[in-house]
């Protein structure tokens, strides 16, 4: 019995995938009997890593005004789904689940045209394109946030799916820090700018590292702009720079506070992980991000700053780390937490490959 997973694109559709073939792997199905459908971007380098295969398949998406651009990429639509109604055919598999982005709209269609039941999975509190347009065809609807299930027919709220090695094997605080060369006397606030960095909150680490502050500084710059950051670091004590963290639990078990974006993801990952946070939604992602972070700000796990604001985040710092509040806040963001989405969407399409 094999099962179809369509993820492409950016770590916020990946990885609450692979969480999801992970857990798949946990209730008993082979790894070989999980195929994944997506591209050459970062599915490309994640999906075989962790041990499942990838059917590449050629697809763009949608450019969101009009455009010629997008006929062109509807008849990429049409093409990528005879290729994934192939394999559904060849490979015998029993039920698709599709985590939105350009992947989506062919693996639904191919979905439909096999005659296969189709899941989706929308993991921002602002639904794509492609799962708005897909949640006609999907059988169930899994969304992360409340926000979400307004906006799709269907929706069940279950939280993101997460790596177990996230939400119930993480290290303790004292081998976290041992990794990143910390001070366990000193309250440690990570700066995590994303897989890309994201050049306004590497720009507030150096104004918060050159204020002396009386915590430490651990920040994630990405791997294009760690060596930059990584230089103007090296003669600032207690500023630790690291290019990217593949395994966040370290990350998450380090940090006291957490600066970021708001991407969907992040946002899950600072509830599950009980982490307080100051987040900064990125101005171009369509509102999508403000959306994410108001699942935690409005429960009283984070605060939100628009980018515009940035200079308030010393004050905001300070704010949190205050006795008695980085408790307080983290308590607010466990609250919010859904650590068994993983489980609760591999158990419902295992459920639904079997019928």
């Amino acid at each position: 019995m094999t099962i179809g997973i369509a993820a492409a694109g950016t770590g916020g559709h990946v990885f609450p995938a692979l969480a999801v073939a992970e857990a798949l792997v946990g209730l008993g199905v082979p790894a070989g009997e999980v195929v994944f459908f997506g591209g050459d971007r970062l599915e490309a380098s994640a999906v075989p890593a962790a041990g499942f295969e990838l059917v590449t398949v050629r697809q763009r998406g949608f450019v969101r005004r009009m455009s010629l651009e997008n006929v062109r990429v509807a008849g990429q639509v049409v093409a990528a789904a005879r290729t994934v109604r192939k394999e559904i055919k060849d490979r015998r598999i029993r039920a698709m689940l599709a985590m939105g982005g350009y992947i989506t709209g062919p693996a639904a269609v191919a979905a439909r045209s096999a005659a296969i039941p189709l899941l989706l999975h929308e993991q921002n509190a602002e639904p794509g394109l492609a799962n708005r347009w897909a949640a006609r065809l999907a059988r169930r609807v899994f969304v992360a946030f409340p926000a979400a299930a307004g906006r799709l027919a269907k929706a069940e709220v279950v939280g993101n799916p997460l790596r177990s090695t996230l939400v119930s094997d993480r290290p303790g605080r004292a081998e976290a820090l041992v990794r990143y060369h910390l001070d366990p006397d000193r309250a440690v606030v990570g700066i995590l700018g994303g897989s890309q960095g994201a050049d306004a909150l590497n720009r507030a680490a150096q104004r918060l590292a050159g204020g002396v502050p009386d915590y430490q500084l651990l920040h994630l710059a990405g791997p294009d702009q760690h060596a930059e950051w990584s230089g103007r670091s090296a003669s600032v004590p207690g500023w630790r720079v690291v290019p990217f963290e593949t395994e966040m639990q370290f990350f998450y078990s380090a940090a006291d506070l957490v600066v970021a974006r708001a991407g969907a993801l992040t946002v899950s990952e600072l509830a599950a992980t009980a982490t307080p946070s100051i987040l900064v939604p990125y101005p171009g992602a369509a509102g999508h991000q403000a959306a994410n972070a108001a699942y935690l700000t409005e429960g009283g796990g984070a605060v939100m700053l628009d980018q515009s604001e940035i200079d308030r985040l010393p004050d905001e710092i300070a704010r949190a780390l205050a006795p008695g509040e980085i408790a307080r806040r983290g308590a607010a963001a466990a609250a919010l937490g859904k650590p068994d989405a993983a489980g609760q969407v591999a158990a419902a399409l295992l459920e639904t490959a079997r019928a």
